[in-house]
């Protein structure tokens, strides 16, 4: 007989430095009472499992441990972040061919236990990855879902608070594409609270618009290269990305984010995945939220879409 999905129950797949900060963050954030940490080195998840465990006194009373596939079954969410890591002098399409060969290990597993509940991908390149997730698991579009943009947004947003000394929650912006070199800030539809992004850069007595955003752009693109070349890796700001897309799926919020999920033919793209923004809820993805884009972003996201679909066709699936 069918298990019934666990609504507090979450799974995280690969304990690397993004998996442990994950699991460290959603201990910290009580929308969990049972996590279950998998990693092909079994101790290593064990050990993650109990230093972090430690800490429920402090948190909050929830059940952590060291698991494997046989414990995924009635999780609500299962979150994969195992892979090969970036080095410094490498993009996130350069990991490609190694994180395939492991997603086939992984995503198959996954589909023969019967999961029902949200399949969230992290692991980079993560477009690429979650095409391929839906493509072995068999799943639906909707239950997969890519942590896409959500980071890169998050660091537009802080960069333009920085600039424009506003709290970056009035802020409402978007990195959309790639989770990667040819993502796009959608500067035609940014505003602070309702005022464009050229009025209010005004207000705060800025003019020189078209300069500083493409400086603003580079930086949030260039900022994971940075961050690597200095700790080798970036975490903590990809398990906050994390959380705020578990938040939206166990509250049932109806978020808008920019996921990554398979295109659905909006703006002439279909069948890759890529960041747009889209309704997120207990369910996975409600719809695609349709932007306003102007022709020169309408022309980058498609650029970006080929970029990946370039990639895809020369995969062995």
């Amino acid at each position: 007989m069918d298990k019934q999905i666990n609504s507090g129950k979450v799974v995280i797949i690969g304990c690397g430095f993004v998996g442990a900060a994950t699991a460290f963050t959603l201990m910290q954030s009580r929308f969990f009472t049972e996590m279950v940490l998998l990693d092909a080195n079994f101790d290593k998840a064990d050990g993650e499992a109990k230093d972090i465990a430690h800490g429920i006194p402090f948190a909050g009373q929830m059940k952590i441990y060291a698991g494997n596939y046989d414990d995924i079954t009635d999780a609500s969410i299962v979150i994969v972040t195992a892979g090969a890591n970036q080095k410094p002098d490498e993009t996130r399409l350069d990991l490609v061919h190694r994180n395939v060969d492991i997603y086939k290990k992984i995503i198959p597993e996954i589909a023969k236990h019967n999961f029902k509940g949200i399949l969230l991908i992290v692991s980079n390149p993560v477009d690429i990855l979650t095409y391929v997730a839906v493509k072995l698991s068999g799943f639906s579009k909707e239950r997969v879902i890519g942590s896409g943009t959500v980071l890169d947004t998050a660091r537009l947003k802080y960069a333009l608070s920085e600039h424009l000394g506003v709290d970056s929650r009035s802020i409402h912006s978007f990195i959309i594409g790639e989770h990667g070199d040819s993502e796009i800030a959608a500067w035609s539809s940014t505003n602070v609270s309702g005022i464009p992004l050229n009025n209010f850069c005004e207000m705060r007595g800025y003019f020189n618009h078209k300069k500083t955003m493409k400086q603003i752009e580079e930086n949030v693109k260039n900022s994971a290269y940075e961050i690597i070349s200095k700790k080798h890796a970036t975490y903590y700001g990809i398990a906050m990305s994390v959380k705020r897309v578990c938040e939206c799926i166990v509250r049932n919020e109806k978020s808008i984010l920019p996921i990554s999920s398979i295109m659905n033919g909006e703006y002439g793209i279909d069948e890759i995945a890529l960041s747009m923004p889209a309704i997120v809820g207990i369910d996975g993805i409600e719809t695609h939220v349709p932007i306003s884009l102007n022709d020169e972003e309408t022309k980058s996201l498609k650029h970006s879409a080929e970029t990946l679909k370039k990639i895809i066709c020369g995969l062995d699936l």
